[in-house]
C-alpha cells in the first residue's frame, strides 16, 4: 500500500483524485487545502508520496517542495498543474521534483506517476519539461546552466553533441571515471537524472 498526502485548494479536485485512486492500492492518508496544512500532514502522517497543487493559497506546491528539501525531506513529490506559464516550474525542477502531471490528464496518469516515483523513478510530462526549457530561455537570468563551472559546461556541451565519456575524457585530458563523477555532480546541480535531460537543457540554451 502506497500512502500519500494530497494537497489542493479545490475540494472537487481532491475528491476526484481520491475517486481515481480508490481501490488501486494507494491510500490517501490526508487530504488538505493549503501548503501549511500539507507540511503539517506530511510531518504527521509520514507518507510515501506527497501530491501538491502547484497553485495554492498560503504556500503553493513549489514552496512546500522547497521547504521539504530544505529540511532534508527527500521523499517523492508530484506536482499537479493546470497551466504552464508559471516560471515556478523551473524552481520545481531545481528542487528535484519527482513528478509533474497535468490536471486535465491526471485521471489517466496519476496512478502511473505515483507508482513510478514511489519506485524511485521520475514522471514528468514531456510537455511540462519542454515548457520549462522554454522558460529557461525566455526568463531573464533563468539559465539553469549558469550554476555549472567552466569544465562542467564543457562536459555538458560534449554530451549534447552526442559524445561518450571516453571521447570527452580524451578531449579534456581526463579519465572516464573522472568524467562520470563530474556528470553526477552536474545532474545534482541541475536536478536532472540522465544524459538525455542534460542534452535537452544544453540544446535549449542560446549560444554563448
Amino acid at each position: 500500500m502506497i500512502r500519500i498526502v494530497l494537497a489542493d485548494d479545490h475540494a472537487f479536485v481532491r475528491a476526484g483524485v481520491e475517486a481515481v485512486l480508490g481501490g488501486s492500492g494507494i491510500d490517501v492518508v490526508a487530504s488538505v487545502e493549503n501548503g501549511s496544512a500539507a507540511l503539517a500532514a506530511i510531518a504527521r502522517e509520514d507518507p510515501d508520496v506527497a501530491i501538491l497543487d502547484i497553485r495554492m493559497p498560503d504556500m503553493d506546491g513549489v514552496a512546500v517542495l522547497q521547504a521539504m528539501r530544505d529540511r532534508k525531506d527527500n521523499r517523492p513529490v508530484i506536482l499537479l498543474t493546470a497551466q504552464l506559464e508559471d516560471v515556478a516550474l523551473l524552481d520545481a525542477l531545481r528542487a528535484k521534483v519527482d513528478g509533474i502531471v497535468f490536471k486535465d490528464g491526471a485521471a489517466g496518469q496519476l496512478q502511473d506517476a505515483i507508482r513510478s516515483v514511489a519506485a524511485g523513478r521520475t514522471y514528468i510530462d514531456p510537455q511540462v519539461m519542454e515548457r520549462a526549457l522554454n522558460l529557461a530561455i525566455e526568463g531573464p537570468g533563468a539559465n539553469p546552466l549558469s550554476v555549472l563551472t567552466e569544465r562542467e559546461r564543457r562536459i555538458a556541451d560534449a554530451v549534447a553533441q552526442g559524445k561518450r565519456n571516453r571521447e570527452i575524457a580524451g578531449e579534456l585530458g581526463s579519465s572516464e571515471g573522472a568524467i562520470k563523477i563530474h556528470l553526477h555532480r552536474i545532474y545534482e546541480k541541475l536536478g536532472i537524472e540522465n544524459r538525455t535531460e542534460l542534452a535537452l537543457l544544453v540544446i535549449a540554451q542560446p549560444r554563448r
